[in-house]
């Protein structure tokens, strides 16, 4: 399953997850499911499973040691369940642990992370991303060329 967003359904994609988050305290981040979450490293994504059933996925990819988190997706018919909440919180947990930084592009994990703090230390200070909320601030030159032009790959 890869799901492949044109820009504006990726928009309404992100405005109803982020919807669903701020129905919810911060301190509730699990579903109201037992969900199986699955770092698929060879498709660059976390799965969040019901079963044998992929409802929900958060993309990612390597980029200069760090964790580059894209883009999150739910099946519309698990959303406003904490499905994202849980999903973003596992891979942040999984992150945590491996020692590594984060980059968002992704607003819906942006979001999360602005809800739950705690997670606040795992964006990259030098290269927080488009989508790390609130907005960090960064000086000229301080984005590597690599990161730049893969951000631009993926607006």
């Amino acid at each position: 399953m890869t799901i492949d967003l044109e820009a504006a359904t990726r928009e309404e994609n992100n405005a109803a997850l982020i919807a669903a988050l701020n129905e919810t305290s911060p301190s509730e981040v699990e579903s109201s499911w037992v969900l199986d979450v699955i770092n698929d490293a060879e498709h660059g994504r976390w799965i969040a499973a019901l079963g044998a059933e992929a409802i929900a996925e958060l993309q990612y990819r390597f980029v200069g040691g760090r964790v580059v988190l894209l883009t999150t997706w739910v099946d519309p018919a698990y959303r406003h369940n904490r499905v994202a909440a849980e999903l973003i919180a596992r891979v942040l947990d999984e992150v945590h642990e491996s020692g590594k930084k984060i980059t968002v592009i992704c607003p819906v994990v942006g979001r999360f992370i602005a809800r739950n703090p705690k997670y606040l230390d795992l964006i990259d200070k030098v290269h927080p991303g488009a989508g790390a909320y609130p907005k960090q601030e960064t000086t000229a030159g301080d984005h590597d060329e690599e990161l730049t032009a893969f951000e631009n790959d993926v607006r």
